[in-house]
């Protein structure tokens, strides 16, 4: 009982325990300890396959010995430098024009009534699909290659960011506009970083179209390339070769795709992250 004339102190009460945001985010080490795990779980499992001789592939052992070989001659560089050289030019042409022309789709009514047509319409149709078309135009030299691979990167970042900018919430827009922006600095100070993120997940996307397109155009006609290499090796039932330079594309792309995430995580630091 409180004395007369006092307020009685409310008994405080025990809250349930509640997760803060965050809580269950996996430290950096952990994640890396985690792939480390996972990756060595993923060659002993290769091991153990490939070892009851069931379907013929190769060991990891054979894999590395064959590695090494072709390292040593020259071969898996050439081929390397070869292929990505080709990625590069085709991703960074067709995401430095994609860009620039998403903005005018989302940004532009009229931009947007002229050009959706033309890129929904190849959107439907494989680039592999025209590089007959574009070989018997534009040669056999490394111009098709680059074409298609450009095709295939602009078709994936060009609707990622036309979907960025049309996505942008209006709210965020009446107030730069109640604030005094204009139309100019509207674009460059609230469109361009919100859609920042679509465009980054435009360019992940458009890059692994990138590989799988250089690939297969190398399978057609080109004198070097990893993709010309495996399919050298297929004709001689080469399994090892053909490992080396399928664990080759794999690793380059994930460094790729790890560079860009690392870009992303700069670009979008006010972004909210889980």
């Amino acid at each position: 009982m409180a004395p007369s004339g006092q307020t009685p102190t409310p008994t405080p009460t025990k809250k349930p325990n509640q997760k803060k945001p965050g809580a269950s985010k996996l430290s950096r080490k952990a994640m890396l300890a985690i792939n480390f795990g996972s990756v060595a779980a993923g060659l002993l499992a290769w091991a153990l396959f490939s070892a009851t001789g069931l379907v013929g592939l190769p060991g990891p052992g054979e894999v590395v010995l064959r590695a090494g070989e072709l390292m040593a001659d020259g071969t898996l560089g050439e081929d390397t430098v070869a292929s990505l050289s080709r990625v590069l030019s085709g991703f960074l042409l067709g995401s430095l024009l994609a860009i620039p022309v998403g903005f005018i789709m989302g940004w532009y009514g009229v931009g947007r009534a002229i050009i959706e047509p033309y890129v929904q319409f190849f959107r439907t149709i494989p680039p592999l699909a025209l590089l007959p078309l574009v070989m018997v135009t534009m040669g056999i030299g490394e111009t098709p290659k680059i074409f298609v691979i450009f095709l295939a990167a602009f078709l994936s970042c060009v609707i990622s960011t036309y979907q960025g900018v049309v996505s942008v919430d209006k709210t965020l827009i009446n107030a730069a506009r109640v604030l005094g922006a204009n139309s100019f600095v509207i674009f460059r100070r609230v469109v361009v970083p919100a859609s920042s993120p679509f465009i980054l997940v435009g360019m992940r996307i458009g890059l692994g179209a990138g590989w799988a397109t250089v690939v297969a155009a190398e399978l057609l006609a080109a004198p070097n390339g990893l993709g010309m290499r495996m399919q050298q090796a297929q004709q001689f039932y080469d399994m090892p070769t053909i490992f080396v330079n399928v664990i080759a594309i794999g690793i380059l792309g994930l460094v790729m795709d790890r560079l860009l995430l690392m870009v992303e995580a700069h670009l979008t630091r006010w972004q909210e992250r889980r």
